[in-house]
């Protein structure tokens, strides 16, 4: 039976990472982002400290923790103004397919590199006309002797220029049915026929988008991650993480918004009374804080249920906290830049980037449709929509 507080070694995690995050901060992150390139120094000092591997096995140097571990820390780097969007990626799903599906030769090579933060890996999925549709993924993987040839194209892949390999979602051929079912592989970054091409992002962020072309990338027998059977199941082991790791990174940009709100409206004073005891200003700020903690309760039963094996619970679960903590950030981002008025959208508050990036919460992975789509099909039991 789960309890609603937290664990004592979690509180702790909270503060530790807290701790961290404070020293570097929102400055650091826009520094960064303004010199075009990644948080390397956040990113190294986090992995040192265990941070980054706290939800891989101890046998390759990971914490031994889950996913639950790993949330708070993308949500408490979030909450002081420098997340690291590629703790989505690396870690939570390319490590976790890894760890649970992975060849034992694929572990021994990856998994301590992911968990000490010494080697990092992309995901690619998304493709141009696929959408939220993994059924229309044209990217193919076909047999040539013992190797494997891949060809196609993905959109939206977050780091890889800076990843020392893509997770890359294929599809094969069943060699029963003759239908294509989705399998997963390991492209090294220097593969021959792998390209990649930046996609011009008005969105501020340290991690920049990619498309990829995979023109015949030769590949041998041991990228192929697991099972040539079990593509689908290994899929979503990845994409389960990742919706709860994005209500993280939600839930922390929330928090830091609405921190910054909070104490402007404590000290900013208009007709002798500081703006907060106005309850035009208070409700509302009230009301973020609110609808971000009831996320985060989602988010951590949705870590719970994929920690305890419960891919079911979790696929509901996951799809839940992620919508609702879009929302939340949305609503906490937007309140906060209404809260400072003007001074919402000068970079010496940095608010204003935060409207954009809140945004990605609401759209991606996947959509807020989509995911009513699922709860309205798979929870409510209502005739399927799309």
């Amino acid at each position: 039976m789960t309890t609603l507080t937290e664990p004592e070694e979690h509180t702790a995690l909270r503060a530790a990472v807290g701790a961290l995050g404070k020293r570097y901060g929102r400055a650091y992150l826009t520094n960064v982002i303004a010199e075009g390139r990644p948080p390397t120094e956040l990113w190294s000092e986090a992995g040192k400290l265990g941070y980054l591997g706290v939800n891989l096995p101890e046998e390759y140097g990971g914490g031994g923790g889950g996913v639950s571990e790993l949330s708070i820390v993308l949500e408490e780097l979030g909450a002081s103004g420098s997340p690291l969007l590629m703790l989505v990626v690396s870690p939570a799903i390319c490590g976790t397919v890894i760890a649970r599906f992975g060849t034992p030769e694929q572990k021994r090579e990856w998994l301590p590199g992911l968990a000490d933060g010494t080697r990092i890996m992309a995901f690619g999925i998304t493709e141009p006309d696929a959408g939220s549709n993994a059924h229309r993924i044209t990217t193919t993987a076909r047999r040539d002797g013992a190797d494997w040839v891949l060809t196609g194209r993905k959109v939206f892949v977050s780091g890889v220029d800076h990843a020392d390999a893509t997770l890359i979602v294929g599809r094969t051929e069943d060699a029963r049915t003759g239908r294509l079912k989705p399998c997963l592989f390991i492209v090294p970054r220097d593969s021959e026929g792998f390209a990649r091409n930046p996609i011009d992002m008005e969105l501020s962020a340290a991690e920049k988008q990619f498309e990829l072309v995979l023109d015949d990338v030769r590949l041998p027998a041991g990228a192929l991650v697991g099972e040539e059977d079990a593509g689908l199941l290994q899929l979503f082991a990845g994409l389960n993480p990742e919706r709860i790791m994005t209500a993280a990174f939600a839930i922390g940009m929330g928090r830091y918004a609405l921190g910054k709100a909070v104490a402007y409206a404590r000290e900013r004073t208009v007709w002798q009374a500081p703006i907060g005891s106005h309850q035009a200003i208070a409700h509302p700020l009230a009301q973020a804080h609110i609808e971000l903690e009831l996320a985060r309760l989602m988010m951590q039963k949705a870590a719970r249920l994929y920690d305890a094996g419960d891919d079911a619970g979790a696929g509901e679960a996951a799809n839940m906290a992620k919508y609702a903590a879009g929302e939340a950030c949305a609503k906490a981002v937007d309140q906060a830049v209404h809260t400072l008025g003007g001074n919402g959208l000068t970079r010496e508050f940095g608010l204003a980037s935060l409207v954009t990036a809140a945004r990605v919460a609401r759209i991606a992975p996947v959509s807020r449709e989509m995911i009513l789509n699922y709860v309205s099909h798979q929870t409510l039991g209502l005739p399927k929509s799309y």
